[in-house]
Formats: C-alpha cells, sequence, structure tokens
C-alpha cells in the first residue's frame, strides 16, 4: 500500500469547470443557453468560455485576480461562470439591488481587477466607479445579445471582447482544488456583508451533491428565475452543464415571464425564493398560462409556510424545500421526499415539505446543538438548539477577515446563527434566526411558527414576526403583513382572532401592521433588522402617546397599526420608513 503513489492518472483537482468541457464533447448540438431569440449549443457556449478566458489573461488577469460582474441572468454572466475560473481568477458576481456605496465598497474590498458591467446597470457602475479612492478595475460593458442597445462605459465591450479571444487557448489548469473559485458577499440580512470565498473542490462537491439529492435527470431546462450572483445560482450555474441542459435565461423574476418561458421551452426545473413562488402563485389570469407538466421547483431562502406549498402543488409545481446560506455554497440541508409520505393528507404533505429536511451529501456532518452545553439536542422535534455545519462544501472562510472566519469556525463547527430541532426522523427544522427568538414573559416564540398560521389566512399574502418590547413581558410578537388584493376591508382584529384560533394565547401578535411591501434583499429575504427598527419606533410612539396627565405611564395598551408607509427613496435602499398613520386600543 506504502508503494502507490498519486499521478495523473489517478488524480486530478476536483473543479466544477470541467463539466462544461464534458458538456461540450458529449452534448454538443444540445442547446446550453436560451435568452429572448438567441440560442448557444454547449459547443458554443464551451468555445466563447475559452475566449473569454483568452480575452481576460490579454486583460492581464493572472492567477487569483478577482474579476467582479454586475449583471442580471443574462447569457454573459453565465459564461463567466467558467470564462473567469478558465483564466486562473476568481468570479464576484454582485448583487444588483445593491446602491452605489455598497458596490464600491465590494470593489474595493475584493480589488477587482476587471468589471463586467450589464448596460442597464451602467449609471449605478458609474456612480460606484466615482466613490473608488484607488485604482479603478478595467470596465467592460455587456450590451444585451439579443438586442444591442450602444450603451457605453468606457471602449470595451463584452461581444467584442470575446471576439478577440482564442477558442483553441487552453485554459489554465486547477493545481489545487483548494484555490479559490468564486467571492460572494452575504445579502446582509442582519449585519455587514462579509465576502465568503469558495473553493473548486466544495463548487464541485456541492454541484454534485444537489443534483443527485434534487434528482436531477439529463437535459434538464432550467429557468434562471433565481439570481445567479445568490451563491452562484445554488452551484446550478455548473450543474446546468454537468447534466447537458438547457439554461433558459430571463432579466427578471416576473410573473408574466416566468409562466411564458416554462410554457415556451418546457421547463423542467427552477429555483427561486418563497416570494418568487407568491408572485406565480398571486399572477392574474392574463399573466398565467397552464403547466404541459410538472415543474420541479426548489426553494429556500426563508421557511416557506406549508399553506403556500399546497397551493403551488395545486398549479403543478413539486416543491423541494432546501436551506442554506452563502457560506455552504448554498443549500446545506434539502428536504427529501420519502415515498410513503405520498399516503398521508396533503395538508400533512405541506408541513413535512415546510422542513428543511437532512443534510446534503457535501457536508461531513449537520447537528442540532444546545446552546450551552454544545451536547447534541435530543430528537424530539421540541428541544431547541443552534444548527452547525462542517464538511467540503463550507466556504474558505471570509476574505479579509480573519476574525469572522474564526468566530463562524467555532468549536469545530460552522456556527450557522440558526435555532432548530431534530425530529425523530433525522429532519432538522428551522425555528428561527438565534436573534429572532421573541422571549415573552420567560417563553420562547417562534417568529416562524406564528408566522405559519398568520400564512394560513386566506387573506394574507406574505407575513413576518418580529419582537417589540413590552414592559410588563419584556418583548411580544408584532406581525408584518401584506394583504392579497381586495382585502382592505380586513380588520386587525380579523388577525388577532384568526391566531388565537390556531396558536397559544401567549404566541397572538399583540402589534399588527399593513404594509404595502415588506422590505427585502435582493435574494427575496425579508430584512427583518428593518421590521424591529420599526417596532422599536412603533412603540416609543405607543409609549408617549399613553403617558398619563401627570407623566407617567399608563398600562401599555394591545395596540393596531393600520398601516406603515414607504417612501419612493427608501423602498429603493430596502429602508422602512415607520410613518404610523392609526395606533388605537383594540
Amino acid at each position: 500500500m506504502d508503494r502507490l503513489i498519486k499521478c495523473p492518472a489517478n488524480y486530478a483537482p476536483l473543479s466544477p469547470i470541467t463539466f462544461l468541457q464534458r458538456a461540450a464533447a458529449v452534448y454538443g448540438d444540445r442547446t446550453s443557453v436560451v435568452y429572448g431569440r438567441t440560442r448557444f449549443t454547449w459547443r458554443e457556449t464551451h468555445e466563447r468560455c475559452r475566449r473569454l478566458a483568452s480575452s481576460l489573461r490579454y486583460l492581464s488577469v493572472s492567477n487569483n485576480d478577482v474579476v467582479s460582474v454586475l449583471a442580471p441572468n443574462v447569457p454573459a454572466l453565465y459564461e463567466l461562470h467558467f470564462g473567469v475560473p478558465m483564466a486562473g481568477a476568481v468570479l464576484n458576481a454582485i448583487n444588483t439591488r445593491l446602491d452605489a456605496a455598497s458596490v464600491a465598497n465590494i470593489l474595493a474590498h475584493s480589488e477587482a481587477k476587471v468589471f463586467f458591467v450589464d448596460y442597464q446597470y451602467v449609471k449605478l457602475a458609474a456612480e460606484a466607479l466615482d466613490r473608488r479612492a484607488a485604482r479603478a478595475p478595467v470596465v467592460v460593458v455587456v450590451d444585451d445579445v439579443d438586442s444591442p442597445t450602444g450603451v457605453r462605459l468606457g471602449e470595451l465591450e463584452y461581444e467584442k471582447l470575446l471576439a478577440r479571444g482564442d477558442p483553441a487557448s487552453l485554459p489554465c489548469p486547477v493545481r489545487d482544488e483548494w484555490d479559490a473559485i468564486a467571492l460572494n458577499y452575504t445579502s446582509g440580512t442582519t449585519a455587514a456583508p462579509k465576502g465568503v470565498v469558495y473553493s473548486h473542490r466544495g463548487a464541485y462537491l456541492s454541484t454534485l451533491s444537489l443534483l443527485l439529492q434534487w434528482e436531477v435527470g439529463s437535459e434538464p431546462v432550467y429557468l434562471w428565475s433565481l439570481p445567479m450572483f445568490h451563491c452562484n445560482g445554488w452551484t446550478f450555474a455548473w450543474g446546468v452543464a454537468a447534466r447537458g441542459g438547457t439554461n433558459v435565461c430571463i432579466r427578471a423574476p416576473a410573473a408574466r415571464d416566468m409562466y411564458r418561458a416554462i410554457a415556451e421551452h418546457r421547463v423542467t426545473h427552477m429555483c427561486c425564493v418563497p416570494t418568487v413562488l407568491i408572485l406565480l402563485l398571486e399572477a392574474g389570469r392574463a399573466d398565467r398560462q397552464p403547466l404541459a407538466s410538472p415543474v420541479s421547483v426548489l426553494t429556500g431562502g426563508a421557511p416557506p409556510p406549508a399553506p403556500l406549498l399546497e397551493k403551488m402543488e395545486q398549479l403543478g409545481f413539486r416543491i423541494t424545500h432546501a436551506y442554506g446560506l452563502t457560506e455552504a455554497t448554498g443549500p446545506a440541508l434539502v428536504c427529501e421526499w420519502r415515498q410513503e409520505w405520498n399516503l398521508l393528507p396533503v395538508d400533512a404533505q405541506a408541513r413535512l415539505k415546510a422542513r428543511q429536511g437532512i443534510s446534503v451529501l457535501s457536508l461531513a456532518d449537520v447537528d442540532v446543538k444546545d446552546t450551552e452545553t454544545m451536547t447534541s439536542v435530543p430528537r424530539n422535534g421540541k428541544s431547541l438548539g443552534k444548527i452547525v455545519l462542517r464538511g467540503s462544501s463550507i466556504m474558505k472562510g471570509y476574505y479579509k477577515n480573519a476574525a469572522d472566519t474564526d468566530a463562524a469556525f467555532k468549536d469545530g463547527w460552522f456556527q450557522t446563527g440558526d435555532l432548530g430541532v431534530v425530529h425523530p426522523d433525522g429532519y432538522v427544522e428551522i425555528k428561527d434566526r438565534a436573534k429572532d427568538i421573541i422571549i415573552s414573559g420567560g417563553e420562547n416564540i417562534s417568529s416562524v411558527e406564528v408566522e405559519a398560521s398568520l400564512y394560513r389566512h386566506p387573506r394574507v399574502l406574505e407575513a413576518a414576526v418580529v419582537a417589540m418590547p413590552h414592559p410588563r413581558w419584556g418583548e411580544t410578537p408584532c406581525a408584518f403583513i401584506k394583504l392579497k388584493e381586495g382585502s382592505a376591508s380586513l380588520r386587525e382584529e380579523d388577525i388577532v382572532s384568526h391566531c388565537r384560533s390556531n396558536m397559544p394565547r401567549f404566541m397572538v401578535p399583540k402589534t399588527v401592521v399593513f404594509m404595502a411591501e415588506l422590505p427585502k434583499t435582493s435574494t427575496g429575504k425579508i430584512q427583518k433588522f428593518l421590521l424591529r427598527e420599526a417596532a422599536l419606533s412603533i412603540y416609543k410612539k405607543m409609549q408617549k402617546a399613553t403617558r398619563g396627565p401627570q407623566g407617567g405611564a399608563l398600562p401599555p395598551p394591545i395596540c393596531k397599526v393600520a398601516e406603515v408607509e414607504r417612501s419612493n427613496e427608501n423602498n429603493r435602499r430596502g429602508v422602512v420608513e415607520d410613518r404610523v398613520l392609526t395606533v388605537a386600543k383594540l
């Protein structure tokens, strides 16, 4: 055994870029990318990516240089997922909903050498570049490949850059599978964004793991309803190539465009957050088209309520729930379906699908630990603990941030910051973010459970629950709700009554806030830190309004809040303006 050696014949560094070479060789004539009237085959996509890698080296991009891109789900962004690492560089796909200051910070922090900008975001990119004090990256505009606009920011344009590249040029070999392939900045739902570094090995293993556990067969038709900048499209930017499938690219997940694409291209698979499911569910008749066959949907980003899953199944969408983080290269848990569950009632199936599930195959272990003793909690579906992970698909660490990296890898586990339980069958169910647990009169209240009850109300479209301060109980639940169209007559008392009939009294929201829109990140996660700020401000207004004649505080009333507005500018920035229009005793 000692005389056996590792050599090129029996060892190659793992990297998802090998999927493209295989796709060109095996599936060369199949359609790889569809975007409007534009079509490419896998042979053409492979050639374009080799041209791209060659062109990047012409721009003096070398090993471990960062190449940033600000673009929606267009063919160029897909090609950059292969072309950048084929040049030995690291891809940094930037969230397109960030403001100029945030984009500038990412460019500076990542030290991007080249910056690809879709024509739609040229103004935002120009503002970001103006804010940079250090040397600016080389800018390449990605004009629309289907209908060129002529918009430019500097001299370089993507298609012209590709034309200069050499299709026969060999990609840079991956010498160490631990080398970085991507740099993804967290969405910032709870704190300032951090740069998460993925390895070639982690990306490769995560891709194969999801393909297997989601049971993706050959020749899938994949609709890009999930932003590619989000964890590299949960690794499916590489995964579709591995299965020789077709990428159907759309610039934004509008209900009309998604239904049209599903019908026209016979889409078989798509990923999205629960808010996109709501878009599809609430689409008007003019925007809908019937599904010719079931569409497999992988959803995550926030725990989807069981009633939402049940309604989507009725439309023909077959939902699989996953849970993950940027730091876990996307999904870390998948709710694998068991055949015996098909015999259960529909509502019971929906509740099972709402669980987060079991670990992806690329992880070595997942556990739920007691927050004090770090021992595993009992598998009884009740004992609450923190969810921890470890394995090859976990990030290398935070870029230029040793302190946060060490904190994240405490005790030999990646600390997710989420709280959950383990059911007797081994399936994990998230109960809340650690900071979102509401402690009221000594009782722990899961905001996720209260939200699930709110979603069961037939006129509630979206719901989020956070803690509001309370002088007697410490904290009480505050519900922020977006109603379905035509529900203006719904009263706060109706919501409270619904909750009282579905949960213990101490869990019932004491404050109800109706909103036109809930603040979200670009990936559809509700920004609860903004709602917590709004709840605190509402509480302070209520306290001020209930001061007694001698200045003493009256007993705090149970309140209803008729509406919270958001200004247009703050809506763009995702900031809640908590202008309370009505506060009254119930």
